[in-house]
C-alpha cells in the first residue's frame, strides 16, 4: 500500500476538509480527492461522506483510522533503524505525554542517556495518554513515560521521579479561600488528579482554560490573576523569581513518574541500560 495514501486519508480526517488537507500537503484538492478514491477502491468501501461542508468518516473510515496512524509510525521507525550507521547503531523509540516532556529535567536525561550509551538514536514522540499501552504493544514505541502506569500485564514499570502538584497563582500571600475569584486553570492531569481536585470546595467552578499543556496554563497564571495545580518541576523557576506563589492551605498532590515498557522487547538490554541513567529530582535540579 502507499503510505502516501493513507497520509492524506489522515490529513482529511484531521481536517474534515479536502481543500485545506490538500494546503497542508502541498496538493491540488483534485489530487487529494484522487488519492481518497484510491484508497477506497483498494479497500473496497467508501471512507468520507461528502456533504456539501460536511465532511466526516464512515463507519470503515474510522475503523481505518487507528491502522494508518499505526502503519505510518511503524514505517517511520522502520525508515529511520534501516538507515541507521556505525556511529549511530541502534535506536530506541520514547512516548510521553506532550506535558511531560515540558518537565524541567527532562532535557537533562535526554542529554545524560546521550552520554552515557554511544550509538543510541532516540526517538522521541507526543503520545496521547490513552493510547500508550497500544503503541507499546503494537512496538511503534519501545517505551513511555507517565504519571499513571496501566495495571496491564506482560509490562515492566520503574519509578523514576517523584514531583508534586502544587495549587499556584501569580498573587502573593494566596490562601485558598482568597481563590474562590480567581479564574480557575484546569492543567488536565488524569483520572486520579481530577478525582483529588473534585474534592475541593473552592475549585469547584467552570474553568477559564481547560488545558493538557503545561505551558498554556503556567503562561496563563504568569500574565493573568489565574490559579491552578501546575507541576513543581515546571514552576520551580517562576517561584525562585517571584512570579509564582503557592496557595498557602491548599492540599499538596503528591506525584511520580514512571517509565513503562514490555517484558519481551527484543532492545530489553538496551532498555535496561538506559533506565539505569539517573532521572534527577527537582530537588536534585534546583537545589
Amino acid at each position: 500500500m502507499d503510505t502516501e495514501l493513507l497520509k492524506t486519508f489522515l490529513e482529511v480526517t484531521k481536517t474534515r476538509h479536502f481543500g485545506r488537507a490538500a494546503d497542508n500537503l502541498y496538493l491540488t484538492q483534485s489530487a487529494v480527492s484522487f488519492r481518497i478514491r484510491q484508497l477506497e477502491s483498494q479497500l473496497g468501501n467508501p471512507l468520507f461522506s461528502r456533504q456539501r461542508g460536511n465532511v466526516h468518516l464512515t463507519a470503515a473510515g474510522e475503523r481505518l483510522q487507528p491502522y494508518a496512524e499505526a502503519i505510518l509510525q511503524t514505517w517511520g521507525r522502520a525508515k529511520q533503524d534501516v538507515a541507521l550507521t556505525d556511529s549511530l547503531n541502534t535506536q530506541l523509540a520514547i512516548g510521553a505525554s506532550p506535558l511531560f516532556w515540558e518537565f524541567d529535567g527532562i532535557s537533562d536525561w535526554i542529554n545524560h542517556i546521550y552520554a552515557n550509551m554511544p550509538g543510541l538514536a532516540l526517538r522521541l514522540e507526543s503520545v496521547k495518554r490513552e493510547g500508550m499501552a497500544k503503541r507499546l504493544f503494537d512496538q511503534s514505541i519501545d517505551l513511555f513515560i507517565t504519571s499513571e502506569p496501566p495495571k496491564i500485564e506482560n509490562l515492566n514499570v520503574r519509578k523514576v521521579r517523584d514531583y508534586q502538584l502544587q495549587l499556584v497563582t501569580n498573587k502573593s500571600n494566596c490562601c485558598l479561600h482568597d481563590t474562590r475569584d480567581i479564574p480557575l486553570v484546569f492543567l488536565d492531569w488524569g483520572t486520579r488528579f481530577s478525582v483529588e481536585h473534585s474534592r475541593i470546595a473552592e475549585l469547584q467552578r467552570t474553568p477559564i482554560m481547560h488545558t493538557h499543556s503545561v505551558k498554556m496554563a503556567l503562561d496563563y497564571i504568569l500574565a493573568n490573576a489565574g490559579v491552578g495545580y501546575l507541576p513543581s518541576p515546571v514552576v520551580e523557576s517562576a517561584k525562585k523569581r517571584g512570579l509564582l506563589h503557592v496557595v498557602k492551605d491548599a492540599p499538596v498532590m503528591d506525584q511520580s513518574l514512571y517509565l513503562v515498557w514490555r517484558e519481551d522487547n527484543e532492545k530489553e538490554d538496551l532498555i535496561n541500560a538506559l533506565v539505569e541513567v539517573p532521572f534527577k529530582n527537582v530537588t536534585e535540579n534546583n537545589g
